[in-house]
């Protein structure tokens, strides 16, 4: 048994009677209450989801198990991935041993490469991408287990040898696809030394100088990682898991979940308006350029794409960190530097518009241009790297719920005019 593994079987029982003992004390207190706008409004904001692994304070942005995301982001992945699970980081020899147990699992079957091979060669990036993670489902620890009779205290042992499994062959499938579909050669091997988010930025091909592409893609799967369970992807995994359906069919149905224009597809957009930005200048523009374009953009009814979020009301730590990085290794970029001018004259812009609440940029505003900077100029892949990240908050909270024996999700629906029955009995 993997050191981390061992930690989680003494973690979760202990847990699992606190959550247990604190529900059978506290079940009748009301948590929150439902306006009929909310119901039609696609439930933002009620409290009716229980996420362990992280959360998103409109004042603060990313925190995972009590750590704000400004405190990480000099962290690898698997630290991360460590901390998701556990609530704590690793040290250097939990490091290491995880660091192990996923290149123990990477190799990825022949009979996935032989789909892949088969579709389309136009085939979406995020099609192929999921469909390699669903057609990998005969190879389900835990399908395996519960038709043997598995004991429900072990459904997050063999939640958790998927998750492991999983992880740990999506960079090299996330690469690979990469490079069939934009044509850019045979796929590369693994290193077998190399940690999960360099293994990554090897296994693309695209230039490395001075291993920055590597710093990027470990910053980038760190940041990516969670974002509480509300999201569109993360609630879709966690439903269809509910219903004890493996990683492997849940992750996929919640990764299609992101590849939707309103969820995933967020970086190319910006990105996009960036370089079309870029186009009506002749280059980066300058503030005064900038701030005219803006009212120019948001007087045809249009938005300005990375700027606004669901849930924050600041500036997204993620934009934060992607800009440092941007700063520190491409300050005369003048994608970035667009990025960044951006990012000085638009929230000024947008605070003078009333109904907007959130003038700030999320983190969708900057991660396209640094993919874009080290070459990475296929916008309509940029959701499976987002994916790869996502699959490690994804398949924590599977694990945990497992373990704690969260129920089928099952909310009660009405009909307009059941709505209506009880608004009008109100008067």
């Amino acid at each position: 048994m993997s050191m981390l593994k061992e930690k989680l079987a003494q973690i979760f029982p202990p847990l699992k009677a606190e959550i247990g003992s604190f529900v059978k004390q506290y079940g009748d207190k009301v948590v929150s209450q439902v306006t009929l706008a909310q119901a039609y409004g696609g439930l933002r904001g009620v409290k009716c989801l229980v996420c362990d692994t992280s959360e998103v304070p409109p004042d603060k942005g990313l925190i995972i198990r009590g750590i704000e995301l400004k405190d990480l982001f000099d962290k690898w992945p698997e630290e991360i991935l460590h901390l998701l699970l556990t609530g704590s980081l690793p040290n250097e020899t939990e490091l290491k041993d995880l660091q192990a147990e996923l290149k123990d699992a990477e190799e990825v079957p022949d009979y996935v490469w032989a789909v892949l091979d088969a579709m389309p060669a136009d085939s979406h990036p995020m099609a192929m991408f999921n469909t390699a993670i669903l057609v990998m489902q005969k190879e389900s620890v835990f399908a395996k287990r519960y038709a043997e009779g598995m004991k429900k205290d072990d459904y997050w042992s063999a939640t958790y040898d998927d998750a492991i499994n999983i992880i740990a062959k999506l960079p090299a499938i996330g690469a690979a696809i990469y490079r069939k579909r934009f044509n850019k050669g045979p796929r590369i091997p693994s290193d077998k030394n190399a940690d999960w988010g360099k293994n990554y930025a090897i296994m693309l091909g695209l230039p490395d100088p001075n291993e920055e592409l590597t710093k990027l893609m470990r910053l980038y799967l760190t940041l990516h990682c969670d974002h509480e369970s509300g999201n569109v992807s993360a609630y879709s995994a966690s439903v269809i898991n509910s219903a004890l359906s493996d990683l492997y069919y849940s992750l996929s149905g919640g990764l299609n979940g992101l590849a939707g224009p309103l969820h995933g597809l967020a970086n190319q957009e910006c990105l996009g308006w960036i370089l079309e930005t870029m186009e009506k200048f002749g280059g980066a523009p300058t503030k005064e350029q900038l701030e005219k374009f803006a009212w120019d953009t948001l007087n045809s009814g249009k938005v300005i794409p990375g700027y606004g979020h669901a849930v924050l009301r600041i500036t997204d730590p993620r934009f934060d960190a992607f800009l440092a990085f941007g700063k520190k290794y491409m300050p005369d970029d003048p994608v970035f530097l667009t990025v960044q001018r951006v990012f000085e004259t638009v929230p000024e812009v947008l605070k003078q518009v009333q109904k907007i609440k959130d003038p700030w940029p999320n983190v969708d505003a900057g991660s396209g241009a640094l993919l874009y900077h080290y070459g990475m100029t296929e916008f309509s892949y940029y959701t499976v790297l987002f994916s790869i990240s996502r699959a490690l908050g994804i398949c924590s909270q599977a694990v945990v719920n497992r373990a704690m024996g969260y129920p089928i999700t099952r909310p009660k629906s009405l009909p307009t005019a059941g709505y209506k029955k009880i608004v009008e009995a109100q008067g």
